[in-house]
């Protein structure tokens, strides 16, 4: 699937925040074949990972909270990558880099209890045990994604160029 300047530019229009998010990230794990692997990589320039990681992270903390994130396997992609770095000084999005920041500075310190194999009652248990993770999501849900992700749209159609395929 390509992506042109002018699919984004229409597809803007008539979705909303989320659902555009979805249908650019969309094209662009069809261009990886579905998945990220080393090898796939760079297949997708800077912009185009800072989006899927946003679209994942999303996702993930909608559903979960960053201990979901974590224990599906994004915690890496999203936390250790470049995202908040180019979140913050090529965005301008200084407050959710802070926000990811505060989340990676807690993936450090319970990264191999988060990624390790769990039953489900060890993973319910994990939102007890580390609140502040826990507390953060709450916190990426109560005041950054509604207002977060029209901005995070409106910058992808204001630098289409930077996301097309």
């Amino acid at each position: 699937m390509s992506l042109t300047l002018s699919d984004i530019e229409s597809k803007a229009k008539v979705m909303n925040a989320d659902e555009f998010i979805i249908y650019v990230t969309d094209a662009y794990l069809e261009k990886v074949g579905g998945q990220l692997t080393a090898e796939t990589m760079g297949v997708l320039n800077t912009d185009q990972h800072t989006l899927l990681a946003y679209r994942w992270m999303m996702e993930e903390v909608m559903e979960g909270g960053f201990i979901q994130l974590i224990t599906n396997g994004y915690g890496g992609y999203v936390l250790e990558g470049p995202f908040p770095l180019v979140l913050k000084k090529e965005w301008g999005m200084k407050e959710l880099a802070k926000l990811i920041y505060d989340v990676k500075h807690e993936y450090r310190l319970h990264k191999e209890e988060l990624e390790k194999e769990m039953t489900d009652e060890e993973f319910m248990a994990k939102y007890e045990k580390l609140e502040q993770l826990n507390d953060l999501g709450d916190d990426f849900l109560d005041d950054y994604q509604e207002q977060t992700t029209p901005v995070v749209r409106d910058f992808v159609v204001q630098n289409a160029s930077r996301f097309v395929i």
